[in-house]
């Protein structure tokens, strides 16, 4: 009886709170002033031939915090372009309909002044560093305006305090990690103090607890200012990590949803557009269970599975747990590896770990780990201060970058830093030219591996007309192309949608069961769990881990060490009463994986 009263005044606390977070949004809908206005807001590009967004209709309010999803392409960062100004100042075209920012219309103003008003953090903040320090790349905006010397201390210490790197104001920008150079990105748009905050892929670069950290603070200074946030993002659980008031799903330049984050995780509407569902939503619905709004989705924390518990354990029955990996030969294996990138300071400390031929193996950990660094050694654009490096038993440390290559292929994270080819299809084909492989040849290879890599319908445009997640897949595309043994992939999913990830994904499984092995440098857990049954884990230069993923993200230790997160499949598992919640990761996985394939 005691604890049917306990559950029945959680039932009633759930359901004010509900009540309270819809009352204060009705509020802020009709009490606010209205600070973005779309109406009937048509965009071509000038190379184009078909507008990129039709007709969009869109109001958002002062104070609001918004996230506009969709998949690669759909139109959401032109979207982002048009309210910062950069549509159609740098990127040119025809404009229909109308855009006001705080009443004012978007053609009447100048790029600058807008800039006044929407201060923009790109997802590669690399590119928007002026300054060689962190106090010098604050202060820009501040300069230009000719502030007082006096002034523009008082306001550096007061926003680099807000985005806490006030103990590194002396610090270079190229010595920071990602979270901090975002911060860093962030401060600079904020000294302006302007109304509207845009983030545009805040996540994409970022470790998996720093992502976490960064939606807090994000979360934080717009509860402290009441700016209104407009984040543009792929990674939706992990920004539902703080509330949003609402999101905006867009398709083929299209409003097609703007609804609350719990309205939309009970409708279809996710799953129809590729953009990923929570995990711990997916797997509520692969068990049967019919999700709607009170059950309140949006978050772990709220959701309501008292009437799914019953259905979740059945399921849970009737999957059947993955097959182990058979053991087979070493292909590759790094043994003690020290390197340092000046004399007397280490970077990677007496680290070892082998390769089997076949294996699908993620490198994970923080930013700033060494992670990239330790597959530039084994590629030999680094050389080790000590140890050595064998391929199929034979050490090939003395190897040059070019004999390497024959056999072990790398994709770097920043695909700007691979592409030297202005049209995609010779970028794709440039390894296969050099190789000297016949004409017919490579124009077979290339454009096969352009329709697996989502780049067929674009295989005759100019690289700088591409999306920063479509580059990724143009360099992606040049690797696979070259048919390499074994292949290293740094960050291959970044800001790609939930289809393109797949389609990416499932294709370096089909080159896996030939017999290529792979190797992944990524911050994404989902990845890591769906895709590589085994972890390597980084932190500060050395190896902390070596184990199945399942067990990895079921360690507090190794997750606080190496500023992971653990997967809300676990929290849910918990939450159902299961004894063993790493055997219903490890089915959902395989479950979802099988879905998926046949969806393909």
């Amino acid at each position: 009886m005691f604890n049917e009263r306990i559950s029945m005044a959680n039932e009633r606390i759930l359901l004010f709170n509900e009540r309270i977070q819809k009352a204060t949004i009705i509020r802020r809908i009709f009490m606010k002033k209205p600070v973005i206005q779309f109406e009937n807001y048509s965009f071509q590009y000038r190379s184009q031939t078909a507008p990129t967004l039709h007709e969009i209709n869109l109001t958002i309010h002062d104070g609001e915090k918004v996230l506009i999803v969709g998949p690669s392409g759909s139109g959401k960062s032109t979207l982002g372009h048009c309210l910062n100004g950069l549509v159609p100042f740098s990127y040119k075209g025809q404009v229909s309909g109308s855009l006001k920012i705080s009443g004012e219309d978007a053609m009447d103003l100048d790029i600058f002044t807008l800039s006044k008003k929407v201060g923009t953090v790109l997802q590669d903040p690399d590119g928007q560093f002026i300054g060689l320090t962190v106090a010098e790349d604050i202060a820009f905006a501040l300069e230009n305006d000719c502030a007082p010397q006096k002034q523009m201390f008082k306001r550096i210490a007061e926003v680099s305090k807000m985005v806490e790197m006030e103990e590194y104001l002396d610090s270079s920008l190229h010595h920071l990690s990602g979270g901090q150079k975002q911060r860093v990105s962030l401060a600079g748009v904020m000294v302006d103090d302007v109304e509207i905050l845009l983030f545009d892929e805040p996540l994409a670069n970022l470790d998996p607890a720093t992502g976490k950290y960064a939606i807090e603070l994000i979360d934080r200074i717009q509860r402290e200012t009441n700016k209104t946030v407009v984040i543009i993002e792929h990674r939706l659980e992990d920004v539902l990590h703080c509330p949003v008031d609402r999101i905006i799903v867009v398709d083929d330049g299209r409003i097609i949803g703007d609804m609350t984050p719990d309205e939309l995780l009970a409708s279809p509407l996710l799953e129809q557009c590729s953009v990923r569902e929570p995990l711990y939503v997916k797997a509520a619905k692969y068990a049967g269970c019919k999700i709607t709004p009170d059950m309140q989705p949006a978050h772990p924390d709220t959701f309501r599975i008292d009437s799914c518990k019953a259905q979740l354990a059945d399921w849970f029955t009737n999957v059947n747990p993955p097959q182990p990996r058979a053991k087979t030969e070493v292909v590759l294996e790094v043994k003690d590896i020290t390197f340092g990138y000046k004399p007397g300071q280490r970077t990677i400390h007496d680290v070892s770990f082998s390769i089997e031929k076949g294996e699908m193996v993620s490198i994970v950990g923080k930013n700033g780990a060494s992670k990239s660094t330790l597959s530039k050694l084994i590629c030999g654009f680094e050389k080790p201060s000590s140890g050595r490096i064998y391929y199929r038993g034979q050490d090939i440390s003395g190897d040059t970058i070019k004999e390497r290559a024959a056999r072990i292929g790398m994709v770097m994270q920043n695909p700007n830093q691979m592409i030297s080819k202005q049209m995609i299809y010779d970028e794709v084909a440039l390894g296969l030219v050099i190789r000297g492989v016949p004409e017919n040849e490579i124009k077979e290879r290339v454009l096969k591996t352009l329709k697996i890599c989502g780049l067929y319908p674009f295989r005759n445009w100019p690289i700088s007309a591409l999306s920063f997640g479509q580059k990724k897949r143009v360099t992606i595309a040049s690797i696979l192309v070259l048919e390499p043994e074994v292949l290293i992939l740094d960050e291959p999913t970044a800001g790609q949608d939930f289809r393109h990830y797949t389609e990416i994904m499932e294709f370096l499984v089909e080159l896996n069961r030939h017999g290529v092995t792979i190797i992944m440098i990524t911050h994404d857990m989902h990845l890591m769990l769906e895709y590589t049954p085994r972890a390597i884990v980084m932190a500060s230069g050395r190896k902390i881990a070596d184990d199945t993923a399942v067990h990895v993200l079921a360690d507090a230790t190794i997750i606080k060490q190496a500023n992971l997160k653990e997967t809300s499949l676990f929290e849910l598992a918990e939450r159902a009463g299961f004894g063993e919640p790493k055997e219903f990761v490890r089915r959902f996985i395989a479950y979802d994986r099988g879905v998926r394939q046949k969806w393909q």
